[in-house]
């Protein structure tokens, strides 16, 4: 199997990873796009309670975030300077709260405090200190999937600190990714992309398949560029359908 080397800022790219995250963000840009549907009367779904939205959602925050876990195996595994860390993360952070910014905007009783941007920059914090724990990782992950099902207590309902994930019931936000249970995903991430860079570093390292290069190399290069992705979509989105209904409502 040949392998594929995409460099960027001198750290080489691994495409299979890229369209892994890429296929994530496409998924979810998707799921947003019935949302806004919905939320302008084209369809008519129940996203907090039916299962094939909630199950969806979940699915999709699993994989993007077990990405972020694959994702710092990977930077670790290259020596990602300290500076090259800090400064990602601060783009993460920066746009996570133009998120809560923008949903208060549109959504003022149900705005987003601590969605999945929010968390994937506290979780980016535990993985660059929780990486030389090596095996130990997937004992953490299962210790953080399964505590909110052991512990939770009203003092955590409150959004100061609902972050935490240890609430007695779902908040009422537009989005919310709390540390736990979704720290243990991410851990896991962190954990198969350490053993894969050792025992099977193909896996991630590899070209794409011949038969999923034609859709897959767009996908990884969404993955590149997910960030940018991810703030652009819904805005790009909402015009979109915003801009639909205005049309037909208008039509005689």
């Amino acid at each position: 199997m040949t392998r594929a080397v995409t460099r960027v800022h001198g750290a080489e790219r691994f495409e299979r990873l890229d369209a892994l995250r890429g296929a994530a963000i496409v998924w979810m840009a998707g799921f947003h796009f019935c949302f806004d549907l919905n939320q302008a009367g084209f369809l008519s779904q129940n996203f907090y309670d039916d299962p094939l939205w909630t199950t969806q959602r979940s699915a999709i925050v699993s994989l993007f975030v077990f990405c972020v876990g694959l994702s710092q195996a990977v930077a670790l595994d290259q020596g990602q300077a300290g500076a090259r860390f800090w400064t990602r993360w601060a783009q993460v952070a920066g746009c996570a709260l133009l998120v809560s910014a923008g949903s208060w905007f549109m959504f003022p009783h149900s705005y987003i405090s601590f969605g999945v941007l929010h968390g994937i920059a506290v979780m980016l914090l535990v993985l660059r200190v929780a990486a030389p724990a090596q095996r130990w990782l997937w004992p953490l992950g299962a210790l953080a999937l399964l505590l909110p099902l052991w512990v939770a207590h009203p003092f955590f309902d409150s959004r100061a600190a609902n972050w935490i994930g240890l609430v007695t019931h779902k908040p009422i936000t537009e989005d919310h990714v709390p540390l736990l249970p979704w720290l243990g995903v991410a851990l896991w991430g962190l954990a198969a992309g350490q053993w894969a860079l050792r025992q099977r570093r193909g896996w991630l390292g590899d070209a794409l398949p011949a038969g999923l290069r034609a859709a897959g190399r767009p996908l990884a290069w969404l993955g590149r560029h997910s960030l940018l992705f991810y703030m652009a979509h819904q805005p790009v989105l909402i015009a979109l359908v915003t801009t639909a209904a205005w049309w037909l409502h208008r039509s005689p």
